[in-house]
């Protein structure tokens, strides 16, 4: 698990399609902070499908960062 406050762009010499997997999320509030949970679960054909792989967290800074990452590449 990670909190992530901060996007770096790294450009890859190489890029690939990943497999498509299950995600969940989740909100909650800590001590008068608001944090945004993304929780990505294994593919079907792992050694234990469908459990959690990865999770990230966001406060309202990561969140804001990665919103403007959204608006910029898609055009929203």
């Amino acid at each position: 698990m990670a909190l992530v406050r901060s996007f770096e762009r790294k450009d890859m010499e190489r890029n690939s399609v990943h497999k498509e997997i299950g995600a969940t999320y989740t909100v909650f509030k800590t001590d008068d902070r608001v944090f945004l949970q993304i929780d990505a679960y294994g593919s079907s054909d792992r050694e234990i499908p469908g459990k959690k792989s990865q999770s990230l967290q966001l406060d309202e800074r990561g969140a804001a960062a990665l919103f403007q990452i959204i608006r910029r590449e898609f055009g929203f």
